[in-house]
């Protein structure tokens, strides 16, 4: 798979077979893991007759451990560069609202967007932003409701 650095890819959706796979693979790829890190060097084996040593980013090496246990677990998994560009549709999607609500947000001001011709574009990274925002007041809001239940006594103890 090709990635220009405007492109996103379709989501990966695993099979069982792949969720098993990325699991074991996920498992012993962690354990390689080291914090102090540049690099990792790996070996690359085909159909056990060729191999090639590949030397990549750790921080790479760590995303790709990601990827496997988010596949383990079943989940779809879409590689986006941070730069990218999302249309209103997509950025709605990832926010699990409607597309009008988050035009809404767009127009209000709560969101940086562009307009390319008549369509709306929001930066991944600003989207991601905001989500932030969003989840760390309501993560606030919620520690408050339960401070103010516990104080009145409501039962959660």
């Amino acid at each position: 798979m090709t990635l220009s650095k405007y492109q996103t890819s379709k989501p990966a959706i695993p099979t069982e077979e792949d969720a098993t796979l990325a699991k074991t693979s996920s498992q012993t790829l962690a354990s390689y893991i080291q914090n102090n890190d540049t690099y990792r060097t790996i070996k690359v084996v085909q159909d056990n007759t060729t191999s090639e040593t590949v030397t990549i980013p750790a921080e790479a090496f760590r995303l790709l451990v990601d990827i496997l246990a988010q596949m383990a677990k079943g989940n779809a998994i879409t590689l986006m560069p941070v730069h990218a560009e999302l249309t209103t549709q997509e950025a709605a999607d990832i926010l699990n609202v409607s597309r009008p609500y988050l035009v809404r947000l767009l127009e209000s001001g709560e969101m940086p967007y562009r307009k390319v011709g008549t369509r709306r574009r929001v930066r991944y990274q600003d989207l991601i932003d905001y989500k932030n925002r969003i989840d760390a007041l309501r993560m606030q809001t919620l520690e408050e409701l339960a401070a103010q239940a516990q104080e009145l006594n409501m039962g959660y103890d």
